[in-house]
């Protein structure tokens, strides 16, 4: 006589568990490609007041003739000379009198290019080598333009004034600067 085997029963919680497992593994790729195949939208919930940066003087700047070596203006500046203060520049400021200005000092001569977003006034743009020697000068740069401002030639040093300001004092490229930096 042969023993009759019983035939086994499925094991339901076996299958419960992988088909969770399973769904739950589908979810999170789901949820991760979707994450990277959605367009980015940047949606302003309250509109920011930023502080009016104040002008702090840290040195003076004056500008010379290239022809006669004689002093065009002399005005006072603010200096940026790390990536954060280059990248603030002038943003945000309602107002610059015209004896001040803004001084960026690089350490490589190299191509430069600035622009105007969040920049409220308008500018004169004046980028000198590594010489001293103005290469390059945008005049009433346009405020808050995203359009790119080269300077053309190598720059190690950006001057910003007030538009206006290179006509009304005679800067021209071809001209020096030369400063002082005396409250950093």
């Amino acid at each position: 006589m042969t023993a009759k085997q019983e035939p086994k029963k499925p094991n339901y919680i076996l299958y419960v568990l992988i088909a969770v497992v399973v769904a739950v593994a589908v979810y999170f790729i789901y949820t991760m490609m979707a994450d990277n195949t959605k367009p980015e939208y940047k949606v302003k919930t309250e509109k920011k007041e930023v502080t009016e940066p104040q002008f702090k003087k840290q040195g003076e700047l004056e500008f010379i003739s290239g022809k006669d070596k004689k002093t065009l203006k002399k005005i006072d500046i603010e200096i940026a000379d790390n990536d954060a203060k280059r990248e603030q520049g002038l943003m945000y400021r309602k107002s610059m009198d015209e004896s001040n200005g803004m001084l960026f000092v690089f350490a490589l001569s190299e191509l430069h290019s600035f622009w105007m977003k969040n920049t409220v006034i308008s500018l004169d743009i004046i980028f000198v080598n590594e010489s001293k020697e103005i290469v390059k000068i945008h005049r009433n740069a346009t405020p808050f333009s995203e359009k790119s401002l080269p300077s053309e030639k190598k720059s190690m040093y950006v001057v910003e004034t007030v538009a206006g300001f290179c006509e009304k004092y005679g800067v021209k490229e071809g001209d020096k600067i030369d400063f002082k930096i005396t409250n950093y």
